[in-house]
């Protein structure tokens, strides 16, 4: 509740996604373009303002998103993400391996009017909620429908004996959950609700990953309680109108990735990637020549005290937790392959703007992270490698993994 000017970021739990989220909010209300890694070097406020002092009055290049009010054709072209998965679907029509599916447990009195009207509320909010994808002058093209109401079947499980409803239930789950969509027709969201008994319900939302990512289901749950309460209690939702929607970010991204913007981070990767061999594991069995998506999660708990003391290592060095875990895995991979050089793939929220905070839709971008572990490094050294290397591809983030794949040709395994 009190901050002071002196406390470290890291140790009140900062990590990377609230730092991205502040320095947005630096870029916004300065209107200055404040590189994420100032605040790793000066992560307290008297050091970064110190830090940005000198940078004040400088005006930004990079301009912010804009909403176009009328797109020509009432088309827009895909984002470089989108564009990542029409090509996917292209090649296996319907592939539910990028289906996203998430379910929810209600416990307690539920008002299905009330829900069913929260969540065509937001379906009317947010325009990739209400997108399709078609070919237009042989160029893939996102279309807004511009109403859709989405059902929301009830399923009541409640014949069923006790033991057998959750049975029940989750094979229905997973049916669902590999729904087949067709990019070229809506609705690419589904809802399905699930009665277990009279106060006890289960949510299952279903949507193509080419509309929505993970961060979007944390902006949806969030605007469907908000609803929610909204509808039962009869008061108005006044939700802030939203500053843009994901079309008008479509359109910003392929008009700033060009020129010299574009050859600043694509000459970033070529240097930081050229080279590059797979990493040569010892797997238990051999691939299959074709790949079927099946797999499995498996769940474990680390104790409190390896967590504390992962958070306190990490405050200590000046890094997030996940650069810690990832130094760790690395070091892992190091240790089953005898090889130091050492590239791992991760997501990136990709939303370096506040206007995109609050936004449904698909941004997330792959970071291939790669580190060098010869000369037997000190840990603490390989973390402060580890920590330039993420800090390096965060102000790179914007170039499609696709793009970078385009320039490098590498051997694709």
């Amino acid at each position: 509740e009190r901050i002071s000017v002196q406390d470290y970021f890291f140790e009140l739990g900062g990590h990377s996604l609230l730092a991205t989220r502040l320095i947005s909010r630096l870029r916004h209300a300065l209107n200055l373009d404040v590189p994420l890694r100032a605040l790793f070097e000066a992560p307290t406020l008297s050091a970064l303002a110190a830090a940005i002092q000198p940078l004040l009055g400088r005006e930004t290049m990079d301009r912010c998103p804009t909403p176009r009010l009328n797109l020509p054709n009432g088309c827009a072209p895909l984002s470089f993400a989108q564009q990542r998965l029409w090509f996917l679907d292209q090649w296996d029509p319907g592939i539910t391996a990028y289906n996203i599916a998430e379910a929810l447990r209600l416990r307690g009195p539920l008002q299905v009017p009330a829900l069913v009207a929260a969540l065509n509320g937001i379906v009317q909010r947010h325009d990739a909620l209400r997108t399709i994808f078609t070919v237009l002058d042989n160029e893939p093209r996102q279309v807004v429908v511009p109403t859709m109401t989405l059902a929301v079947p009830l399923i009541d499980l409640m014949d069923l004996p006790q033991p057998e409803r959750e049975e029940a239930l989750q094979r229905r789950l997973t049916r669902e959950a590999q729904y087949r969509f067709d990019i070229k027709q809506a609705p690419l969201f589904r809802a399905n609700l699930f009665r277990l008994a009279p106060d006890h319900h289960v949510l299952l939302l279903t949507m193509h990953h080419i509309i929505s990512d993970a961060w979007s289901l944390g902006v949806l749950y969030q605007e469907l309680s908000f609803l929610y309460d909204a509808h039962v209690t009869g008061w108005p939702a006044p939700l802030p109108p939203l500053p843009i929607q994901y079309a008008d970010y479509a359109l910003w991204q392929r008009e700033r990735l060009q020129g010299a913007e574009l050859n600043r981070q694509l000459g970033y990767w070529k240097q930081q990637l050229t080279g590059v061999q797979p990493m040569q594991l010892p797997i238990d069995r051999p691939r299959p020549p074709v790949q079927t998506y099946d797999g499995a999660t498996h769940s474990i708990r680390i104790p409190d005290t390896v967590t504390s003391g992962l958070i306190s290592l990490s405050a200590q060095a000046g890094v997030t937790l996940f650069m810690t875990l990832l130094a760790a895995f690395q070091v892992l991979l190091h240790r089953y392959t005898g090889e130091n050089d050492i590239v791992v793939g991760v997501p990136s929220a990709n939303r370096s703007r506040s206007e995109l905070e609050g936004l449904i839709g698909f941004f997330v971008n792959t970071l291939a992270l790669r580190t060098d572990l010869g000369e037997n490094p000190r840990f603490s050294d390989f973390l402060m490698r580890i920590r330039n290397v993420c800090l390096d591809a965060f102000a790179n983030q914007d170039v499609p993994f696709e793009r970078v794949i385009q320039e490098l040709h590498p051997e694709r395994d």
